[in-house]
């Protein structure tokens, strides 16, 4: 069985960066459910704030850097992808949107997606849903049910009941999208056990001359 393969992009511009975080427990809750189900994954985790001024000379010149090149190879082969970005005023941080705009316009297509945000105020979390979504649709990807918005409540110490909270959407939506994970594999690498039956014999069958 081959290992699923997630891309995990976050747009955290600080060290440390809460976005960064939160990447962090989505990915890690995706690899519990995937071992729950006894398979591997392998993450690639794509920090855009290092990518910052690569980025933009893509946009500049059309050619993306070697690091840019590899980051947009390991969005396009993967069977999910995660998506974090920090909500700047109220929507998603332009380095953020400066890098899906230098993805293949194809390569999201049908590509599981669970999309999440960070900010100063819980009045962001909307964001998710009239930003980050509409964008991911946009580009033909299969968005998870479940977003996830982290504010800086959400951070409490052990035991508080919003980070309680926090752990619950986190743990959802990482099963939404480990399953549709899951699916995206088998339909992009079907059983090889499965017998293919030449077009002369399917058209035999039919009644049809070969």
């Amino acid at each position: 069985m081959n290992p699923v393969r997630l891309a995990v992009v976050t747009a955290g511009l600080s060290v440390p960066s809460s976005t960064r975080l939160l990447a962090d427990r989505l990915t890690e809750s995706v690899r519990r459910q995937l071992a729950a189900t006894e398979r591997t994954v392998e993450v690639d985790v794509l920090e855009l704030r290092q990518l910052a001024v690569d980025i933009a000379k893509h946009h500049v010149t059309g050619f993306p850097a070697p690091a840019v090149r590899d980051a947009l190879e390991a969005v396009t082969r993967a069977d999910g992808l995660i998506a974090v970005t920090p909500v700047f005023s109220a929507s998603y941080s332009g380095l953020f949107k400066s890098f899906v705009d230098v993805i293949d316009r194809d390569a999201l297509v049908g590509k599981p997606v669970l999309v999440a945000a960070t900010g100063g105020t819980a009045r962001h979390s909307l964001a998710l849903e009239y930003a980050m979504r509409p964008l991911f649709a946009h580009l033909r990807a299969v968005v998870a049910p479940t977003a996830v918005f982290a504010a800086p409540e959400d951070w409490g110490s052990a035991g508080d009941t919003r980070t309680a909270a926090l752990a619950g959407r986190v743990d959802r939506a990482a099963a939404e999208l480990a399953e549709l994970m899951v699916r995206h594999q088998q339909v992009a690498e079907p059983d090889g056990d499965d017998e293919v039956v030449p077009f002369e014999e399917q058209l035999a069958a039919l009644g049809g001359t070969p």
